[in-house]
C-alpha cells in the first residue's frame, strides 16, 4: 500500500502544467483530488515517474455565468459546487447529484474535472453531464479544443483525451424554466459506487412530457445516455405502462459487470427502477 517513488512538480498556470506533461511525457499524470490516481499508485496499479499537482493553478477554479450557461473550472471541488448559490439556482440537479458523491470527506477533495476526465464508469458525474448536454474545455500541447460529453468517453478509462492534454472546464446549458429533474442513486453504503444510477431533466405541458434526457451511471463500460427510453415517454402522461416502457428501452442498452454489487440480471432490473423513479420525481418537480 505505499506508491512507488516520484517526482512531484505544482504548476502555477495551465500553460505551465501543459508544458510540463509534454516534455515528461507518458511517465506523467496529472493530479487532481486523487481519489482515483493515489489508490492505484497504491497497489502499483499505477507507476508514475512524475506527478503533476494541479492544485495550485487558479485558473482552473470557479463558477461562472455566462448567458444561459454555466462554465465550472476542472478543479472546482464536489464541495464548492454544493456550496454554489449558482448552481443550486441553475443547476440544481448537479447540487443533487454532487451530494449523493462519496462522503463529506471525499467531496472536500474531490473535483469536477477529475470526476468526468478520468473515464471511470462508477463515477457519477459524466451520465448527468451527458444528460444536460454538456461539454468539456481541453487545453494541451496543440492549443485548446471543446468536446461534447456524449463523444467523450470511449471506453472504461478510455477518453477523447489525447496525450499531454489536460480538461480545463466544464461547460452545462442552463435547463429550461420550470424543468423537472431528479438523480436516483442505488448503493449498498454511504460511499460506495452506484449499483445503479439515472439521471432525468424533463419538461412537461398539459400534464405531458414534452422533452426528456436521461442518462445511466455504472450500468455500462461508459456512461449512457438512453435516448429511446427517454423518447417513450415523450407525449405521454408517466402512466405506469410508459414508464415500464421506459424502463424496458433503458434496459436494452446496460451491460453491467457482474461484481460484489450484484448479477447482471440484478444490476439492469435495478437500473431500470432507478430510470422509473427518476422519472416520476422529475414529473413531480416540473412546473
Amino acid at each position: 500500500m505505499i506508491p512507488g517513488a516520484f517526482s512531484y512538480h505544482r504548476p502555477a498556470t495551465v500553460a505551465d502544467a501543459i508544458k510540463l506533461l509534454a516534455d515528461l511525457g507518458d511517465d506523467a499524470r496529472p493530479l487532481a483530488g486523487g481519489h482515483s490516481l493515489v489508490p492505484m499508485m497504491k497497489l502499483r496499479l499505477a507507476t508514475p515517474a512524475h506527478l503533476v499537482d494541479l492544485h495550485a493553478v487558479a485558473g482552473l477554479k470557479g463558477i461562472s455565468r455566462d448567458g444561459n450557461k454555466v462554465k465550472i473550472g476542472a478543479m472546482t471541488t464536489q464541495h464548492e459546487l454544493l456550496g454554489s448559490d449558482e448552481i443550486a439556482k441553475s443547476l440544481p440537479i448537479l447540487h443533487e447529484t454532487a451530494l449523493l458523491i462519496a462522503d463529506p470527506q471525499v467531496r472536500y477533495r474531490g473535483t469536477i474535472g477529475g470526476n468526468v476526465a478520468n473515464g471511470d464508469p462508477g463515477n457519477d458525474m459524466p451520465a448527468l453531464m451527458m444528460s444536460l448536454d454538456a461539454s468539456y474545455q481541453l487545453q494541451g500541447p496543440n492549443g485548446a479544443r471543446e468536446v461534447a460529453a456524449s463523444e467523450f468517453y470511449q471506453g472504461a478509462y478510455f477518453t477523447a483525451l489525447e496525450p499531454g492534454e489536460i480538461l480545463t472546464s466544464v461547460t452545462v446549458p442552463i435547463p429550461a424554466a420550470g424543468h423537472g429533474y431528479a438523480y436516483e442513486k442505488l448503493k449498498r453504503k454511504v460511499g460506495d459506487y452506484a449499483t445503479a444510477a439515472a439521471a432525468v431533466l424533463l419538461t412537461m405541458s398539459g400534464g405531458r412530457v414534452s422533452s426528456c434526457a436521461i442518462g445511466l451511471t455504472n450500468l455500462h463500460e461508459t456512461p449512457l445516455l438512453a435516448v429511446d427510453a427517454a423518447s417513450a415517454v415523450i407525449g405521454t402522461s408517466l402512466d405506469a405502462a410508459s414508464l415500464k416502457k421506459a424502463a424496458q428501452a433503458a434496459e436494452a442498452i446496460m451491460s453491467p459487470a457482474s461484481d460484489a454489487r450484484g448479477p447482471v440480471e440484478y444490476r439492469k432490473h435495478v437500473g431500470g427502477i432507478m430510470v422509473m423513479r427518476a422519472l416520476q420525481r422529475a414529473a413531480g418537480r416540473a412546473r
